[in-house]
């Protein structure tokens, strides 16, 4: 792997596993140093387990056999006072902050008219308004490092096109383009890039049973709306993380509100 990120500290949210994880091992296999969180918790609302303690320190397991520091904590994003706190604290102890992935994110699945109030609170609780204290909680130290930064925002297919059964979810990822585009033009005047990325499925363990019933119901009306032009059906979480790299990375320094599809191809259709 290149030293792109040798020297930096990168905050990463919902890093127990998933993408998370494989954003963390990514950059550190590239020399950066990790503040990782995750709730560690299950959701109400979702229909797969929860990621737990054990596999968070599975991550930092992962960081520290790459001969790299990581500062990881059970924390919820939704809390924006113990974000913050356990940003401040990795801070502190690694040094600085130069990239933030705000990864973390739930699913769940269902007709847009059967949604939950707490099934939809849930969901824009931690996909949108989680996001929004993630890069709230690091803006104020990347302004005063001034030393720029870039901040990477995990979105959706469903931020960009109306995917069925998943409104809330699409509600919520597209909340995360228009915050992503608004903070590009704020910060790009301090050096500080905000992109988003906007994976299609990925194999992550949080594949929902709720959408697997939709779709063997109304798969032959809608199913097609899912389908990509690439052979595989499924991303691995590490083709999510070798993108968001080189976004974070200064590859790409004149790279800032862009939405990057790593789609398989479905926006295509």
């Amino acid at each position: 792997m290149t030293s792109r990120f040798e020297g930096k500290v990168a905050f990463i949210t919902g890093a127990a596993r998933g993408q998370g994880r494989a954003e963390a091992v990514r950059l550190a296999s590239e020399g950066a140093d990790i503040i990782a969180v995750d709730v560690c918790e299950e959701f109400e609302s979702t229909s797969y387990a929860g990621a737990t303690a054990a596999d968070l320190a599975e991550t930092v397991a992962a960081v520290e056999g790459l001969d790299r520091r990581i500062v990881a904590s059970k924390t919820d994003i939704r809390d924006f006072d113990a974000l913050s706190s356990a940003l401040e604290a990795g801070v502190a102890e690694l040094g600085r902050l130069d990239v933030v992935i705000a990864n973390a994110g739930i699913c769940s699945a269902a007709m847009s008219w059967k949604i939950t109030p707490e099934q939809w609170r849930e969901t824009l609780d931690v996909n949108l308004t989680g996001t929004f204290f993630t890069v709230k909680a690091a803006v104020p130290i990347l302004l005063e490092q001034g030393t720029g930064g870039s901040i990477v925002m995990t979105s959706s297919v469903a931020g960009l096109r109306g995917l069925p059964f998943l409104a809330h979810y699409a509600a919520s990822k597209h909340g995360i383009v228009g915050l992503c585009r608004s903070m590009a033009n704020e910060l790009g005047q301090f050096g500080i890039r905000v992109n988003s990325i906007h994976p299609h499925g990925v194999e992550t363990g949080m594949q929902p049973n709720d959408m697997m019933a939709l779709l063997g119901e109304y798969g032959a009306t809608l199913g097609p709306i899912f389908m990509g032009t690439l052979p595989d059906p499924m991303s691995q979480p590490e083709d999510i993380a070798a993108a968001v790299s080189w976004l974070a990375s200064d590859e790409a320094r004149h790279v800032t509100g862009i939405q990057l599809p790593v789609d398989l191809g479905t926006l295509t259709r």
